[in-house]
């Protein structure tokens, strides 16, 4: 096949599903490295050729490990956070404080490490991680033992997102990249899980809280101890799956970005055998890529060597500022960096008061209550689900799009906080709950979808590594605002509210609409 041949049928199949032209040219030579876009594309061609097949599906489930734990351990520090609280006599936001301070660590090195080492490290490391740590926490004798586990196994939390949302992306061919958003239902699935197993461990194994002050004796209140090790235990089987039965193969764009591209071949090659299908992808279409850029840079030197040096440097600021190369990338990239971290604080911001403003409307661990309380965080976990799943049919949507619905669901997140101040019964604060926890789901499926998408290949980790940095840099403030503040007040519940809502109107900024784009 030659070059301009792969390069008309590029044309033909972009029209078959969609893809769009002022879209296709949003990484302009100055923003991407020339050679690497035009290998890109042939990739894609290679991608989409082979279809949506097994080897996809079984990465869906996979990968679907990593938004579940995402979701999962926030729930758990949330969980036992009145528990331990009762028993070792201390202020609950430093769990909190110690469990963001993780996510950010997290966040930063295992989507940096991405891009240096590969997907395939980071991508079957991370759910290990959590898991040791978890179960380490279980046994741990005092306050400080537990946050700094609660750090560690964060670690690994921080990592599932910025890494996943790439590996999954750069295997899936265009026509079926809406699915990256609808992976969001394990996140549903996440805190439903939580709920569920918290219920009988937390709620059976606690100390009585009916006594203010009252002692609470290990002996007594081994829920969350049992509740860590079952999580943990659960995290060390998902890897498991990962590690030792799925067999995850390399990135074939990642490995092409580096200069491998007999690698990348091979592997496209491969998935298509997983497959049942063959692939009419050679190592001398991508060779022959570079004669695609114009002649003013006929010059450049296409060798494998030369490609590596261009990819090397990872840790300086070149590969930062190929994120900010051209006006409408900057502005893009600075977007998706306000709008991480404005959520972030958000988000955690809610989380943080919401359990302190509930008990004083009577909803209380340990006590009567206890079933009440359980039941309605069981009944918010799965309203989440249909959430999730929406999230991928509005993201097709022509008039609505990815853009379009992280706005109109950004901002019903926040009406819904700020409509549950009004609450004054159990009932009414879980029907706003029910709205907020829809609302949320959809809106961070497309969020954790639409960040890659906006990223090219070389730069996704990094990119995927900023915004999940600045996420996790907000979420710190929450539990130390917590440590400061009234917790009985709803004045952090309507803040939480309103940074949703200017969130939404921030996200209409966006340059770009990725619906139909093939991902570079």
């Amino acid at each position: 096949m030659s070059v301009e041949q792969g390069e008309l049928r590029k044309d033909k199949e972009s029209e078959s599903f969609g893809v769009q032209a002022e879209t296709r040219d949003i990484f302009t030579e100055d923003s991407l490295d020339p050679v690497y876009r035009a290998k890109a594309r042939i990739l894609n061609d290679a991608l989409q050729e082979i279809g949506m097949g097994k080897y996809q599906w079984y990465l869906f489930l996979v990968a679907g490990f990593g938004w579940l734990s995402d979701n999962l351990w926030p729930i758990v520090t949330g969980l036992i956070l009145t528990p331990v609280v009762n028993e070792f006599n201390v202020l609950g936001p430093w769990l909190k404080l110690a469990q963001n301070i993780g996510l950010l660590v997290g966040a930063a090195f295992w989507g940096v490490s991405s891009d240096v080492w590969g997907r395939r490290w980071a991508f079957n490391i991370t759910l290990g991680m959590t898991g040791v740590f978890a179960i380490a926490a279980g046994g741990s004798m005092n306050y400080v033992a537990l946050c700094s586990l609660t750090a560690m196994w964060s670690v690994g939390v921080g990592g599932n997102l910025p890494v996943d949302s790439a590996v999954f992306l750069e295997f899936i061919p265009a026509s079926h990249q809406y699915l990256l958003t609808v992976l969001s239902v394990w996140w549903a699935f996440g805190q439903l899980l939580g709920s569920l197993v918290a219920w009988p461990l937390i709620a059976n194994y606690s100390c009585p809280t009916t006594v203010p002050a009252s002692p609470c004796p290990r002996s007594s209140n081994d829920g969350w101890r049992y509740f860590l090790f079952t999580m943990g235990g659960l995290m060390m089987f998902l890897w498991v799956i990962r590690f030792f039965v799925f067999n995850l193969y390399e990135s074939p764009k990642y490995l092409m970005g580096r200069g491998r591209d007999e690698q990348a071949v091979e592997v496209v090659h491969k998935v298509a055998a997983y497959n049942g299908k063959t692939s009419n992808l050679t190592l001398e279409d991508l060779q022959r890529a570079g004669k695609l850029v114009d002649a003013a840079v006929d010059s450049m030197d296409t060798s494998a060597l030369a490609a590596v040096r261009r990819k090397m440097g990872m840790f300086s600021d070149n590969h930062v500022k190929s994120l900010f190369a051209t006006r409408k990338m900057a502005w893009s990239t600075t977007i998706l960096i306000i709008l991480w971290a404005f959520i972030g604080l958000a988000f955690p911001l809610y989380n943080s008061f919401v359990t302190y403003f509930l008990a004083t409307r009577g909803a209380n661990f340990g006590d009567s209550s206890t079933y009440i309380t359980y039941r309605n965080q069981v009944i918010l976990s799965v309203i989440g689900i249909p959430g999730a799943l929406m999230a991928g049919y509005f993201v097709e949507l022509p008039y609505l799009g990815r853009r379009g619905t992280l706005a109109i669901f950004t901002v019903l997140t926040g009406v819904f906080i700020l409509a549950s101040t009004t609450a004054r019964t159990s009932n009414a604060l879980l029907g706003w709950n029910c709205g907020y926890s829809y609302t949320s789901n959809v809106m961070y499926g497309v969020l954790y979808a639409l960040s890659p998408e906006l990223f090219p290949t070389k730069d996704r980790g990094t990119g995927n590594a900023i915004v999940a940095t600045a996420n996790r840099i907000f979420g710190v403030m929450a539990p130390i605002i917590a440590l400061y503040a009234n917790l009985t007040t709803s004045v952090p519940i309507w803040i939480s509210g309103a940074i949703f809502i200017i969130s939404g109107f921030i996200a209409l900024l966006l340059p770009f609409e990725p619906r139909g784009r093939a991902s570079l």
